[in-house]
């Protein structure tokens, strides 16, 4: 069994203490490992037969302490409680553990089967049956989640964070990875413009999406990672289902790619008896894309400092640009100039740097990950992805870069390239009319630009597809 020898007697230790007829523990499998979670199938011999848990726990440190921004995995737990009893589906608590048993905070829950991916969930032919029905069921399971009673504990174990208050606090953590993105601070700008009105205060999931759902042949089999839970604003939750990184391809169904708003909307409201404000709805679509935009840059830059040295952190980072393009289709829709093809061989080096790239791009893709598995197959794709994204940039990114320039030298006057960026960025954060003639314009094709090196496949640069 993978994990310490430790590990493996505190837990059987648990174990015996707690489970019915148990007789043996037959493994420990880790699933994930990550700087804030640890997730470990635990498989036991009962008296009832073989039974399968999953085990949730945060990593030990020296110290003992959680990380910094980090929910205490007993609240977790306590919101699985929660939203049980509130008949939301979720994996059954089995037991939380305390600091005897020596296993770090965590939980241990019931073993669920189902489809947790999101692309094989808008994709499956075993889910084909199951998709129309999807969106109502993710209006009733939200309706439910709001419903849970705020009181005194729960108040105290949540953040509590209005439109404006999460609205600034994204867009303080972006300012501090000093990047110039004006797409970014734009958005901003237009958030606090168009604040919700008398936005209630509930329980907020935080992260509802297609992805932190399992799904199985009868529909939602259970609502997953409630670490980013919250107190605030409800319409969040339905607005960050309908952000389009989440319809995996899908950008004609709004609701995770596999369902319409209308039917969202209308299982919420059976639940809830709640008409939801379009308006307010849009606002968190926004706000949605501006988040990603930003928690992807802020996903790369561990990677930068060595935090999470992982393979696609930094591929991450190239897609804020999918984010800011939302953004721009939401707030600014209009016409750009496309990329034009080019020829890997264009030049006088034989072969050039792009042909370089493109050798070992497909071998990566159509060799290695051909023939690897899981998680191998997966860094595989990442790299290949990597590469990609190099190769355009050869090819295409300083034709890019002359363009921005000179739409920046007509909207603020002479200076170079890195100057101009910052100069916008400024007069953005510094009340720059948004409605400034020429502005969207820039923002516009310079998004564009950037998504069709970083993901040009991705749909929100294909609006009429």
């Amino acid at each position: 069994m993978p994990g310490s020898e430790a590990m493996q007697r505190q837990l059987e230790s648990v174990l015996a203490r707690e489970l019915a007829g148990f007789k043996a523990l037959l493994a420990c499998d880790q699933l994930t490992a990550g700087a804030s979670q640890e997730t470990f199938r635990v498989l036991a011999d009962t008296e009832q037969g073989k039974q399968q848990f999953a085990l949730r726990r945060s990593p030990m440190s020296s110290s003992n302490e959680l990380i910094p921004g980090q929910m205490p995995l007993a609240t977790e737990a306590r919101l699985l409680q929660l939203a049980h009893e509130a008949g939301i589906p979720v994996p059954g608590l089995v037991y939380v553990l305390s600091p005897a048993d020596e296993l770090g905070q965590g939980y241990l829950m019931q073993w669920l089967e189902g489809e947790t991916l999101g692309h094989r969930i808008v994709g499956s032919e075993a889910l084909a049956a199951v998709r129309p029905r999807l969106a109502r069921q993710c209006g009733e399971a939200l309706a439910r989640i709001h419903a849970i009673e705020v009181d005194a504990a729960l108040t105290q174990m949540l953040p509590t964070l209005s439109p404006k208050a999460l609205v600034h606090e994204s867009w303080d953590s972006y300012k501090a990875l000093n990047l110039p993105q004006p797409m970014i601070d734009f958005t901003a700008r237009w958030l606090l413009q168009n604040l919700p009105s008398g936005a209630r205060q509930t329980l907020v999931h935080g992260d509802f999406r297609n992805g932190n759902l399992m799904i199985d042949e009868t529909g939602i089999r259970a609502v997953l990672d409630w670490e980013l839970a919250q107190i605030g604003d409800p319409v969040r939750d339905l607005g960050w289902l309908c952000v389009n990184s989440w319809r995996f391809g899908q950008a004609q169904l709004p609701v995770g790619g596999f369902g319409v708003i209308e039917e969202l909307l209308e299982g919420y409201r059976s639940v809830s008896g709640i008409d939801i404000d379009p308006a307010d709805l849009t606002f968190w679509l926004v706000f949605g894309s501006f988040w990603w935009s930003i928690a992807t840059l802020s996903m790369s830059l561990t990677w930068r400092t060595g935090e999470t040295p992982s393979l696609e952190r930094p591929v991450i980072g190239r897609r804020s640009s999918e984010g800011q393009m939302d953004c721009v289709n939401l707030l600014i829709p209009g016409t750009f100039q496309r990329l034009a093809d080019r020829p890997l061989e264009q030049g006088q080096q034989l072969p050039m740097p792009a042909e370089l790239l493109e050798g070992v791009r497909k071998f990566l893709k159509e060799d290695v990950a051909a023939n690897q598995h899981g998680r191998s197959a997966f860094l595989a794709k990442a790299a290949a992805n990597s590469l990609g994204i190099a190769q355009r940039e050869f090819l295409h990114g300083q034709e890019l870069a002359r363009r921005e320039e000179e739409r920046l030298q007509k909207l603020l006057g002479e200076g170079d390239l890195e100057q101009l960026r910052w100069q916008l960025v400024h007069a953005l954060r510094a009340e720059l009319p948004l409605d400034t003639p020429g502005l969207d314009e820039h923002l516009r094709e310079t998004v564009a630009g950037q998504l069709a090196i970083d993901q040009p496949f991705y749909s929100a640069l294909h609006p009429a597809a």
